[in-house]
């Protein structure tokens, strides 16, 4: 089941690749897992979490949106 994209991508800035565009919980979560500079922290931590939720369909993927721009603030990605 294709998760749904986001109404509004969410632009963060990494430290070395620049300015990254997160269109959903799919690409938000592989963004948390493969790229993310802090692995710690308890906004990541839920991130991961809720975005996984929203990919099985457990909770809807704007909450997931809310918890990845927590996470992303949290890491001092947001710009």
């Amino acid at each position: 089941m294709p998760v749904a994209a986001w109404g509004e991508p969410v632009q963060i800035s990494m430290p070395v690749s620049g300015r990254q565009t997160v269109q959903g919980p799919f690409a938000a979560l592989i963004f948390l897992l493969d790229e993310w500079p802090d692995l710690r922290g308890p906004a990541y931590v839920r991130a991961r979490s809720i975005c996984r939720a929203a990919i099985a369909g457990r909770t809807s993927p704007e909450e997931a949106r809310e918890t990845f721009l927590r996470a992303a603030s949290e890491a001092n990605l947001l710009h």
